[in-house]
């Protein structure tokens, strides 16, 4: 150890003291290996104390006097400064080096507070989530769905909802979904293209019908939102967003806050879609015997990021109509202007 090292030839005078009774010798002190080393004017070595274990009994006084031990009798009165220095400095290089269970046990302590906090943060929220939705039924699903679409409206305004554009967009569902649950509904505004709700419900932006001139376009456009809400349940989406105290409120009372359903709705009106993959998509096109071309083209104009869309789509050889012409007239009407 460099501190005991530096050391090594240090001494000076001292006084000794076997015990109380005993008589005070003069000694000359020297550091050893780890040790205090007293010695007599013969250079007799009379006794070596450990240096780990040598404490000062009147820290700051003078003379310094040291015992070997808490319960030792001997007593080793200093004045040198230099000395004194010394053995505080070699005693302090040597606690160092030692083991410290105290800080071992507060690192612990500290690490699993701090992986409890991770995991509060990080993990429970996401897990709490996945359960609550795992148990809620379907008629609450659709339950909070429509308070979703409530809370969009004051956004979006009313819902475009002429009665044959309604029959429209339920012969839509049933083309594209058979006998599946759920619906689709046009908004004027809001919803920047296309987005989905727990129950199964599917928003489309009206330019989506009244900007296009094939009915594919929407079309392709429900089926996107089907694949995000077969990827990612809706109600976990909206849940692990929400936070652990609202997927708390729902799993313990059923109910969710209106605050959370508008913060939530605000949040889907303005989040990006989160991207879907080709292949499946492609699998739900082929399905629905619906093309999927006209969606590419409406994603980008130029094809040149949607060219799998195109290339392989599965409508030019097995498509049927979407719908006939009357509804899809009844359709781009369904805002009424």
């Amino acid at each position: 150890m460099t501190a005991l090292k530096k050391f090594e030839r240090l001494e000076c005078p001292g006084i000794w003291q076997a015990s109380e009774t005993a008589q005070r010798r003069d000694v000359i002190v020297s550091v050893g290996e780890a040790t205090l080393i007293m010695t007599d004017q013969q250079e007799t070595a009379l006794v070596h104390w450990s240096l780990p274990a040598v404490e000062r009994v009147n820290p700051g006084e003078r003379p310094a006097i040291f015992r070997p031990g808490p319960d030792a009798d001997d007593r080793l009165e200093l004045t040198d400064n230099t000395m004194i220095k010394a053995i505080a400095k070699v005693q302090s290089a040597i606690a160092r080096g030692r083991p410290h269970p105290g800080r071992l046990r507060l690192g612990l302590v500290s690490g699993i507070a701090l992986l409890v906090g991770l995991l509060a943060t990080f993990w429970l929220p996401g897990a709490m989530g996945d359960y609550t939705a795992s148990v809620v039924p379907a008629s609450k699903r659709a339950a909070i769905g429509e308070s979703l679409l409530a809370n969009i409206r004051r956004v979006s305004g009313k819902p475009c909802e002429t009665v044959l554009g309604q029959q429209s967009l339920r012969r839509l569902h049933t083309r594209l979904f058979a006998q599946q649950s759920g619906k689709i509904v046009v908004v004027s505004s809001g919803v920047q293209r296309a987005q989905h709700l727990p129950g199964s419900i599917i928003l489309l932006n009206r330019a989506l019908v009244e900007d296009h001139e094939e009915i594919d376009v929407a079309a392709g456009y429900v089926l996107a939102e089907n694949l995000r809400a077969t990827d990612t349940d809706p109600l976990v989406r909206m849940l692990r967003q929400a936070g652990a105290s609202t997927s708390f409120r729902l799993l313990t009372t059923g109910e969710i806050s209106e605050k959370s359903l508008a913060k939530y709705a605000e949040y889907l009106l303005t989040s990006a879609a989160d991207p879907v993959s080709d292949t499946a998509l492609l699998k739900l096109f082929s399905t629905s015997k619906t093309r999927s071309t006209p969606y590419a083209y409406a994603l980008d104009i130029s094809g040149e990021t949607t060219v799998g869309l195109i290339e392989a789509d599965p409508g030019i050889q097995n498509a049927l109509p979407i719908l006939d012409d009357g509804d899809w007239v009844s359709l781009q009407g369904i805002c009424g202007e």
